[in-house]
């Protein structure tokens, strides 16, 4: 069972990351963020055989855990209770039921630390998380227009926890997020026109840019690279801005724009919506000082995303381009400026550990922009901590929060700034 287990994992997993990605990150990120990158070396091509069988174990036990007539401590008391957990248990699991009565046997023998592989092989730097998908935490937003009740008390059942509530004392109530400590997620929902879903799936951590925004009634908004729009909808959740502008100019990522707002936000509300189609970096000039508050999910190197690139060709040719990014992202946020009225706020986002891409555009826009104010976010950093890992960055307009172990995986940077009345250089 072990040497079937191993072979058809490794060959699964080997198809999955790119290679000339990864060597990419490990030259540049090891030196970025020094032992935060390197604790373990270990990449997911490598990943020990007695992990795969951990995690199942994981969500075995989670599943017998919770459910009706489980015993006292929460564990299988037998085979058959294993047995007949293993018909109901999520379609994750990558066993076949012949083998449970060999799995039992095998993890009775084990510690049950050991069976969790607590202090052993599971991942837990930035590195083997960024590569190892069946460590990530999807968050579930649950969406107010279209309320799921039984839901959110399954999802209590299940052992989720509410995000930054009681930690943020401007967070608003009408937002409910929930994530789990075990990795894994729950089923998306179909798009069907006219039905609203009922929960968005995300990266806990890209709501952090959302929150960072305070945004409010009535208040004018742009997100000026809206696709897919999950921080659109995020921000919905939070307030019901008088004018909301979104803007995506990839005409492909722009038709998800649409169908993700179609999707969570009820008719009535798309008056206050706009959706365009408009290069990012015209708009301040189409729209100057238009807006309250201004978001800046930038278009950048998404090293989850790059990590699992399928054509290494394809890949190779991102990483020769990532040193133009940072241009476009500066360019992109002097346009956000332009659009911000005086006294406005704004917000920076991207979802690389890059510093290139990161504090660095941020000191380029400090510096070459007076009338631009770096606004102290670092409380959230410490509110924060119990879900979130962050790396330090040096700027305390900016947090950076890095993957870890048993946390809202990332990464994501954010940095918040603030428009004075004063004329800056542009």
């Amino acid at each position: 069972m072990l040497t079937w287990l191993k072979a058809k994992s490794e060959g699964k997993l080997a198809k999955q990351i790119c290679k000339v990605v990864l060597d990419h990150f490990e030259k540049q990120y090891s030196k970025e963020l020094g032992d935060a990158w390197n604790t373990v070396s270990d990449a997911l091509a490598n990943l020990q055989v007695t992990d795969l069988i951990c995690l199942q174990f994981c969500w075995l036990l989670r599943y017998l855990h919770f459910s009706p007539g489980r015993p006292v401590n929460g564990a299988a008391s037998d085979c058959e209770s294993w047995e007949k957990a293993w018909n109901v248990a999520p379609s994750r699991c990558f066993l076949e039921s012949s083998n449970v009565h060999s799995l039992y046997c095998l993890l009775s023998c084990l510690p049950i630390h050991q069976s969790f592989g607590f202090g052993r092989h599971f991942p837990s730097s930035p590195r083997e998380i960024l590569t190892s998908p069946s460590c990530w935490q999807y968050a579930v937003l649950l969406n107010r227009f279209n309320y799921p009740f039984e839901l959110e008390k399954d999802l209590h059942l299940k052992g989720y926890h509410t995000l930054f509530q009681g930690s943020l004392p401007n967070y608003p109530k009408s937002m409910k997020c929930y994530l789990s400590r075990t990795p894994g997620r729950i089923p998306s929902e179909r798009h069907q026109i006219g039905n609203l879903k009922k929960y968005y799936l995300l990266n806990a951590a890209s709501l952090l840019p959302v929150l960072a925004l305070e945004l409010r009634d009535g208040e004018k908004v742009l997100d000026l690279c809206a696709a897919p729009g999950g921080k659109s909808i995020a921000l919905l959740q939070c307030a019901c801005p008088g004018y909301l502008h979104c803007n995506e100019y990839d005409s492909l990522r722009l038709m998800w724009l649409r169908q993700t707002l179609e999707s969570f936000i009820p008719q009535p509300l798309t008056n206050v919506i706009k959706v365009s189609e408009l290069d990012g970096r015209k708009m301040g000039d189409a729209q100057p000082e238009m807006f309250d508050k201004v978001l800046v999910d930038a278009p950048c190197s998404n090293d989850r995303s790059w990590l699992f690139s399928s054509d290494s060709q394809k890949a190779s040719c991102r990483i020769s381009q990532r040193r133009n990014l940072p241009l476009l992202q500066i360019e992109l946020l002097r346009s956000a400026i332009k659009a911000l009225r005086p006294g406005g706020i704004l917000v920076y986002s991207t979802c690389t550990l890059s510093k290139a891409e990161n504090q660095d555009v941020i000191s380029e826009i400090l510096n070459s922009h007076s009338n631009i104010m770096p606004v102290d976010i670092k409380g959230i950093a410490r509110t924060c901590s119990h879900d979130f890992t962050f790396a330090p960055t040096g700027q305390e307009c900016g947090l950076l929060v890095i993957p870890d172990k048993g946390k809202a995986w990332g990464p994501m940077y954010v940095a918040k700034l603030k428009k004075s009345w004063s004329t800056g250089k542009w």
